[in-house]
């Protein structure tokens, strides 16, 4: 079959042949239309991801769109090593996919799925978001973290507050629902402060962190102090992403005069169960929820050219078939 292969860690895939996958007991077949490309398809690509465990060669992707041996049209995620998604087949574990709405098309779903994970599971199942209150989103500007501010909304958070560092996208982040941008150009203690004040006036009660690194450590801060505001009600700070940095230095004050608790959201925090509710729950709300996305739509063909252009407005998806 067609596919891209990764034949060596630290260079882009190839496009090529690789064998054909077959379904054994209790797994599916899938044909695969559509397969984006996040930054763990990356990161596992290079073999950096902490959940890499496949050598070359292999099929990199994590989840795709496509269609079933019994002419179901559904999503599908954590294809069986080593066939990834980005090939024209590809097999997953039976309960490792779910059907598509009718009113979503192939292409949108595979770009928007792993941002919609990034943030729909964390909010409704690690945070539990609470009606009334604020949620503040670390590294809102990509793909990701704009998705995140939508989601945020739509669940009902009562002030969305986004962090970014690219000042020319923070109108974009506005319009996408975001109430307040915070700038992480500032020096740190600017950043603290603003986030304190943020954190006094709007009840902020979920931190999204797509960044860790030093604005981590800048927003910990801002959430503690002495004038943290006192009550029941804790701070769930949850880890999605560290593009910033893999490592903070955790000071102990401000978790003591804040109750905040730290939380991590990624391969190995959530159940098989969990994750396909949470994906299916997403795309079920999608369109009706008016999300956006931004795809940068390429046959499968360009896979080694196309690697190598980053966008981080735009999801790059490829066509299969």
């Amino acid at each position: 079959m067609k596919a891209a292969v990764v034949r060596e860690f630290g260079r882009p895939p190839e496009y090529g042949i690789f064998e054909d996958p077959e379904a054994g007991p209790g797994e599916t077949l899938v044909t695969v239309s559509a397969a984006a490309v996040s930054t763990i398809v990356r990161s596992r690509a290079s073999g950096a991801h902490y959940s890499s465990d496949t050598p070359p060669p292999f099929v990199p992707g994590i989840d795709g769109v496509g269609m079933t041996a019994a002419g179901r049209r559904v999503y599908f995620l954590s294809p069986r090593s080593p066939f990834g998604s980005l090939a024209e087949r590809s097999v997953v574990a039976s309960d490792d996919w779910v059907r598509l709405p009718d009113d979503l098309d192939d292409t949108t779903a595979a770009a928007a799925a792993n941002a919609g994970l990034s943030c729909w599971v964390p909010l409704t199942q690690h945070a539990r978001i609470r009606s009334g209150e604020s949620v503040l989103i670390n590294g809102a500007t990509g793909v990701s973290g704009r998705m995140a501010v939508q989601v945020a909304k739509y669940l009902g958070a009562r002030k969305v507050i986004a962090t970014g560092r690219t000042e020319s996208k923070f109108a974009a982040l506005r319009d996408l629902g975001a109430d307040v941008v915070v700038s992480l150009g500032q020096p740190a203690d600017a950043l603290r402060d603003a986030v304190r004040r943020e954190a006094r006036d709007g009840r902020v009660g979920v931190v999204l962190d797509y960044l860790w690194g030093p604005s981590a450590e800048a927003i910990l801060a801002g959430l503690g102090g002495p004038d943290a505001p006192r009550g029941p009600e804790r701070v769930r700070y949850v880890q999605v992403g560290n593009l910033a940095g893999p490592t903070i230095t955790l000071a102990a004050a401000p978790l003591r005069s804040s109750g905040v608790e730290i939380l991590g959201s990624g391969i190995g925090s959530s159940s098989r169960a969990e994750i396909m509710t949470g994906i299916r729950d997403f795309l079920n709300a999608f369109t009706r929820a008016g999300f956006r996305i931004s795809i940068d739509l390429r046959p499968l063909s360009e896979v080694e050219r196309a690697w190598a252009e980053r966008d981080g407005d735009r999801r790059l998806v490829f066509a299969v078939g």
